[in-house]
């Protein structure tokens, strides 16, 4: 089931969709970046198509504050408390982060009021978010302000204080407790980040970064460090997949201690126990954009890039299954859906980071379209 609102936009563009299929198939539709085809064909399985949809969506339960606008939101988590759920935002406008004094950092209620804020000035482009047992909020900081995604240095920025690219720890409270990575200067050493997109930690307290977002001259990793931050080891991915981009977008961990590991070029899942041996490959939980994995054990796996360019093979949303089998078990599809010609969608839309709080009910967090942090509430049988 949908909210009302997000019933009435499926009828418009249903109504549209159907419209622009009643028209000859044009070579400007190629201008949205999505290649001719057959839009109505789908290479998704029967199981995947017959997944139930338990779930209601709710676009209003997050109370903003007046005259605040929400960037785009890559990055939130839950509370130890069980209920309430942090958020971090990429900050909206150009410029992102370093060009506004807004705290990117938010804490909301379970009804969706925000109690806390912090982090104005440090971030630069924030793209994962962990809060550990102990309430400390972790913060994957994926860009360098003073250097291009090429490594090469930034003009724009010269004489800037060099910011991002880096993993920072916070108190609950906001007091920053512990840095990792050199500020601003991409690398793949022990020393320096090639832009970190997630962070975990360990019940030990052993600290896992997804390193490896978009720096395509760089090799993507998965690094390990002790809870003071000394560097311990680190592994390559990709070295098994076809596309060497995007392998390491989300991470998550289990009740066992493996690390999940959203391969998103690739359309995997891939497990690892905390040494780097490869334990499971799953290809069934589509395109994962955002992994988390609740106390029982139960996955939750975000896609927001599925497009007719992979034949609609999945369709972005969420896909719910056992992190101790892989069994999935129900789909919540975007509403929004997949890009056609008629709607293209460009960019990545619907859930970029999902979690699940103490009594079920799910998060998604977007890129785009700006401004919106959905909750899904389980509908009564």
């Amino acid at each position: 089931m949908v909210s009302r609102r997000a019933g009435l936009f499926l009828a418009v563009t249903c109504l549209v969709a159907t419209a622009a299929l009643a028209q000859p198939r044009r070579n400007e539709f190629n201008s949205t970046g999505v290649p001719p085809g057959d839009y109505g064909k789908t290479l998704r399985s029967a199981e995947d198509m017959a997944l139930p949809n338990n779930f209601e969506r709710d676009e209003t339960w997050l109370k903003f504050p007046k005259g605040r606008v929400l960037g785009a939101t890559s990055a939130l988590d839950i509370d130890r408390d069980g209920k309430s759920v942090w958020l971090v935002e990429r900050c909206a406008g150009v410029g992102g982060c370093t060009a506004v004094k807004t705290d990117p950092i938010m804490k909301f209620d379970a009804n969706g009021k925000l109690v806390r804020s912090f982090g104005a000035g440090l971030l630069v482009y924030p793209h994962g978010m962990w809060v550990d047992r102990d309430g400390n909020v972790w913060v994957a900081d994926t860009q360098s302000n003073i250097q291009r995604n090429d490594g090469t240095p930034n003009p724009a920025a010269a004489g800037a204080r060099p910011a991002g690219n880096r993993v920072l720890k916070f108190s609950p409270a906001g007091k920053l407790l512990l840095q990792l990575g050199t500020t601003g200067q991409y690398g793949a050493d022990d020393s320096r980040f090639n832009q970190p997109s997630d962070v975990i930690t360990a019940p030990n307290g052993d600290i896992f970064v997804a390193d490896g977002h978009e720096l395509t001259n760089l090799p993507p990793r998965i690094m390990k460090f002790d809870k003071t931050g000394k560097f311990l080891k680190a592994w390559d991915l990709c070295s098994k997949s076809v596309v060497p981009f995007d392998c390491s977008h989300s991470l998550a961990m289990d009740s066992q201690g493996h690390i999940f590991v959203a391969d998103r070029g690739n359309s995997l899942v891939l497990v690892y126990d905390q040494d780097g041996k490869r334990l499971a490959e799953w290809k069934q939980f589509g395109k994962p954009s955002g992994l988390y994995i609740d106390k029982n054990d139960v996955l939750y796996a975000g896609d927001s890039v599925s497009s007719v360019q992979e034949g609609n093979a999945f369709i972005r949303g969420v896909h719910i299954g056992s992190a101790r089998t892989g069994a999935v078990t129900g789909f919540i599809p975007d509403v929004l859906g997949n890009p056609t010609p008629w709607f293209p969608l460009k960019g990545t839309t619907g859930p970029e980071g999902v979690v699940a709080d103490a009594q079920g009910n799910i998060f998604v967090s977007q890129v785009a379209p700006f401004g919106q942090v959905a909750r899904y509430r389980r509908t009564p049988h």
